[in-house]
């Protein structure tokens, strides 16, 4: 892999969760699993790959009604993403 690239955040799934993320503070899960398109069980994978890395923070606060997941980049994951980002556009221009 090129110098710079992140193989954890380079598979399309995990790279659209981070570059979702980087624009906001969290996002639930539903959310992210729509905007992939995927099964629950992809984007619960995808994430889980993410949060074992030190990536995403996943947080499931407790209130009424249902709990929901929410998810937001760590600054490793900011970083790392901001990073695999840099390299490839270092890539694209040649």
């Amino acid at each position: 892999m090129t110098p710079g690239l992140n193989e954890v955040i380079h598979a399309p799934n995990r790279l659209r969760i981070c570059a979702f993320l980087s624009t906001l503070d969290q996002a639930e899960f539903a959310t992210l699993r729509d905007m992939l398109g995927v099964a629950d069980s992809v984007a619960s994978k995808q994430l889980k790959v993410l949060e074992d890395a030190g990536y995403v923070k996943l947080s499931k606060p407790t209130g009424k009604g249902r709990v929901k997941t929410w998810a937001s980049l760590t600054p490793d994951g900011k970083r790392a993403y901001e990073e695999h980002v840099a390299a490839l556009k270092a890539l694209i221009a040649g």
